[in-house]
């Protein structure tokens, strides 16, 4: 079985004061996708290196463009050989994004898993608005994936896409109708992703639903309330879905325990 956890550290330097270190020697996945990384590439080898067993191979892609710096960075660990590595998506207008990164996994077989760690636009959140990047972002995604796919192997997309899929996908839909990671037009995205072949698989696995969600704000009673978003996935080619075994949110206990914002989302694949 391979065991693929995804998650936005929130910052890994962060994420490891706070108790990462202890999730991931529980969890032990065989790859390990980050987002929000906020660190320099030597600085999350060394961290990561210092659990109960400390050999990975790594693909990590930093932000190299202001607006982005400290804020950004997505990585790819694992456990098995990683045969070729690309930090970038393919327009030019995202390079150095550090946004996304695709790694190359040789399986215990010897066929081919591209394992993608994805962070996408927060949207009109940010600053200055950033809407229409998102938008721009969506389709590159889009043209990206159709061409991992075309060649039959498997692909894995991970990430925080700040979208909410459904209604059921977040706790107060209606207050955020109008708001960026809830609109129609990122929902018909979604939309379309699905009816293509790709596969939601924490949407298979976590049912109709409200939730699970995987991430809460840091404010007030969110977490306590269980006032979340479900904007963390797993998304799987077809015959990579077919594989997939369960898919969970490992939900802290508690507020307390916490090292990120965001849950883990964390599946099984019989490869």
């Amino acid at each position: 079985m391979l065991t693929v956890a995804t998650v936005n550290v929130n910052g890994i330097r962060a994420a490891f004061r706070r108790g990462m270190q202890p999730w991931l020697d529980d969890t032990d996945p065989d790859l390990l996708l980050m987002q929000e990384v906020r660190a320099t590439d030597d600085v999350l080898r060394e961290l990561l290196s210092s659990g109960r067993d400390g050999e990975w191979n790594i693909a990590h892609a930093e932000p190299a463009i202001d607006g982005h710096k400290g804020r950004a960075g997505v990585a790819v660990a694992s456990r098995r050989p990683i045969k070729d590595e690309r930090g970038e998506i393919g327009p030019e207008r995202f390079a150095g994004s550090g946004r996304w990164v695709e790694a190359d996994v040789v399986l215990e077989d010897g066929t081919t898993l591209t394992a993608v760690s994805a962070y996408v636009f927060t949207g009109e959140f940010e600053t200055p608005p950033r809407q229409e990047e998102k938008y721009a972002f969506l389709d590159a995604i889009t043209a990206r994936l159709t061409e991992l796919r075309a060649d039959g192997r498997h692909v894995l997309m991970c990430g925080d896409l700040n979208i909410a899929h459904r209604e059921e996908d977040l706790k107060a839909w209606k207050a955020n109708r109008k708001k960026s990671g809830f609109l129609p037009e990122e929902r018909a995205w979604m939309d379309r992703l699905f009816e293509a072949g790709w596969v939601d698989l924490g949407r298979r696995f976590g049912g109709e639903g409200p939730g699970p969600y995987s991430w809460w704000s840091w404010r007030g009673k969110a977490f306590d309330n269980d006032a979340g978003w479900r904007i963390d996935y797993q998304i799987a080619s077809p015959e990579l879905a077919a594989a997939a075994r369960s898919c969970v949110v490992h939900r802290a206990p508690t507020y307390a325990e916490r090292w990120s914002d965001h849950a883990p989302v964390v599946a099984t694949y019989d490869v």
